[in-house]
């Protein structure tokens, strides 16, 4: 990220700004066509889940970045942008970047060649040249070309896929790749799941713990009967026992009672 020529702006001054520039935009340019706002749903839902895993990771849906070059305002809107930061935003209708104390690691635009909603050339210009953001992807769904460019500090350095035919964020253990025609996103080498995908897998996981807990209550049913036939069959043991003790004690007292001698009539 380039160093910012300080011009002592306050936050209400750039909220100004930017509500005159949200009131300059022609209606066409809140339009999108399809593949670029399932692509940006994709996105958003992907880098949701990293949020979840890193503290530090923020994400922005068409957030207005405005900064100063070469003494003049210049504004910009990402299709979507990331940064590391523990910090909120300073202000809440634009990124300011003079404002900010972290600026913009990834930018990410969804092109789509029949719309002029935006001037992606000149936005991409603005990234490498003026705000040198470290990262930047163009994602053109209808050719599913995907490009993802790093800054040397210079210029823009277009990045070749791994052998997994992913591109490398290494600021943020991320990487991305088409999957099904898709800009898909890892994070340390895990797919990161869409909402479809993670309700499967808590259905999946739901009926492997309803599976675990029948089991455990048949288990459970299983050693209850077990006790309850060793509980019988020690009471049938002692009631056993005290049957042949009794038996035992009646015969010893019988056989007592035939060896006793007979004492001889007392003479009259």
């Amino acid at each position: 990220m380039a160093k910012v020529k300080r011009t002592a702006w306050t936050a209400e001054e750039y909220e100004r700004a930017a509500r005159k520039y949200e009131r300059s935009l022609p209606l066409e340019h809140f339009m999108e066509a399809l593949p670029q706002s399932t692509q940006r749903e994709i996105s958003l839902a992907s880098l949701a889940v990293l949020r979840a895993r890193r503290a530090d990771v923020q994400v922005f849906n068409e957030l207005l970045v405005q900064y100063f070059f070469q003494g003049k305002l210049r504004q910009v809107v990402p299709d979507n942008m990331v940064r590391l930061c523990d910090e909120p935003p300073q202000t809440k209708g634009s990124f300011n970047v003079e404002l900010e104390p972290v600026q913009p690691l990834l930018v990410l635009e969804y092109v789509s060649p029949n719309s002029m909603r935006k001037d992606y050339k000149e936005s991409f210009a603005k990234y490498g040249r003026e705000l040198k953001v470290p990262n930047c992807v163009m994602y053109y769904p209808e050719r599913e070309d995907l490009q993802v460019w790093r800054h040397t500090g210079e210029e823009y350095e277009r990045l070749t896929a791994n052998a997994a035919g992913r591109f490398a964020i290494p600021e943020l253990e991320l990487e991305l790749g088409l999957q099904d025609g898709w800009v898909r996103y890892w994070h340390q080498g895990e797919l990161l799941p869409l909402p479809a995908e993670l309700l499967r897998q808590f259905d999946q996981e739901r009926q492997r713990a309803d599976q675990e807990l029948e089991r455990a209550n048949q288990e459970c049913q299983r050693a209850h009967q077990e006790r309850e036939r060793a509980n019988q069959e020690r009471e049938q043991r002692i009631a056993a026992e005290a049957e042949l003790a009794r038996l035992r004690a009646l015969l010893a007292k019988e056989e007592t009672g035939s060896a006793s001698p007979r004492r001889p009539r007392e003479q009259e």
